[in-house]
């Protein structure tokens, strides 16, 4: 028997001992793609490199340390401690009302592998084991292949909620938490969490849950045309888009605007990276003049070019409006003006007389 042979065996009594997990399913009733995020914990001390091939998603560095908000100019060798939490950007699928993770993670078996081990501590709780057994069609979890490749269905969703577009991020909940803490640092309400999740009650949230948080995107002036519509940049996130021309972040500060530039990168899809000027105005800058502000916005790209718009901003306050007494009196003035006149005029009519 050759080693990609061997059957890997866990006995079914300790994996039914072993199925307390917290992972679930995120609802999804559109069918659509978009891109995710959620927490990871490694249980060793690791790199960037470890963990983005882990995920499978080496060829998207910057997509992590942007979703980290890590300068891009850090190496994939960075340390990264055990039982630090980071967060991992996946492209998500749904269909038949749940989404899950769009062709990666893939996770390739090795000796002493089953497949509770690889829910519960190669991903950190983030999928149940039979969620990993259906994915890939295993008849008995107790028999996998070393060699044997298995597609890690990880909970996602691209749902919109309460009419906004956002990114939904799966939030490991931690011993401690309440739901009214998590909505607050990440600028929801409680009811929003409760019904996304379906938790009868704050009480019925555990430690070690993964969260539904829906995480509010920045306003920004892509056009529906644009290839990376919509661009959804989170709180404290940047993208590179445009082929890596053009870097992109969100910051409440900015009234949750998208603030968009030209970014140093080599571009991924063009020899050089096309113009991103609007006018005399580079993207990103502004002018003032009186009581207008005017700005580069980037608005998307297509084959051949990068998008950008030079939009007008008033910045004077405007006056208001006379009040109600003002107008009474100012009318009021008027009919005495009035009066005396046609007084004056008829008392020239009797001396003309």
């Amino acid at each position: 028997m050759t080693i990609n042979q061997t059957l890997l065996f866990l006995p079914i009594f300790l994996l039914f001992i072993l199925t307390t997990t917290n992972a679930q399913p995120f609802s999804c009733k559109a069918s659509s793609k978009c891109t995710s995020m959620i927490d990871y914990v490694s249980p060793n001390d690791t790199t960037i490199s470890n963990i983005t091939s882990l995920f499978g998603i080496s060829k998207n560095l910057l997509s992590y340390l942007g979703a980290n908000n890590l300068p891009p100019t850090t190496l994939p060798s960075f340390p990264i401690k055990a039982k630090q939490t980071v967060k991992i950007p996946f492209p998500c699928k749904c269909a038949n009302g749940t989404g899950t993770s769009d062709g990666v993670p893939v996770y390739k078996v090795v000796p002493d592998d089953g497949l509770f081990h690889i829910a519960s501590e190669v991903f950190g709780g983030l999928v149940l084991y039979q969620q990993i057994q259906t994915a890939n069609n295993i008849s008995d979890p107790n028999k996998i292949l070393i060699g044997q490749e298995l597609k890690i269905p990880l909970p996602c969703s691209c749902d919109e909620v309460d009419d906004e577009p956002v990114i939904h991020y799966g939030h490991i909940v931690t011993v401690g938490s309440s739901v009214e803490g998590i909505a607050k640092q990440f600028d929801t309400t409680q009811e929003t969490l409760l019904k996304l999740n379906a938790l009868p009650a704050p009480a019925d949230l555990k430690a070690g849950a993964v969260l539904d948080v829906p995480l509010k995107a920045c306003k920004s002036s892509i056009l529906p045309t644009s290839r990376d519509y919509p661009l959804l940049v989170s709180n404290g996130s940047y993208v590179y888009t445009a082929g890596n021309c053009v870097q992109c972040k969100c910051d409440a500060a900015n009234n949750y605007t998208l603030q968009c530039e030209p970014s140093t990168m080599k571009s991924s899809i063009w020899p050089s990276c096309p113009n991103t000027q609007c006018g005399r105005v580079f993207l990103g800058n502004g002018t003032s003049s009186g009581c207008s502000s005017t700005t580069c916005a980037y608005q998307g790209y297509d084959n051949q070019k990068i998008l950008t718009n030079l939009t007008t901003v008033s910045t004077c306050a405007t006056s208001s409006p006379p009040s109600s007494a003002t107008n009474i009196s100012s009318l009021g003035w008027r009919w005495n003006f009035l009066l005396v006149a046609v007084q004056l005029v008829l008392l020239s009519l009797h001396l003309l007389q």
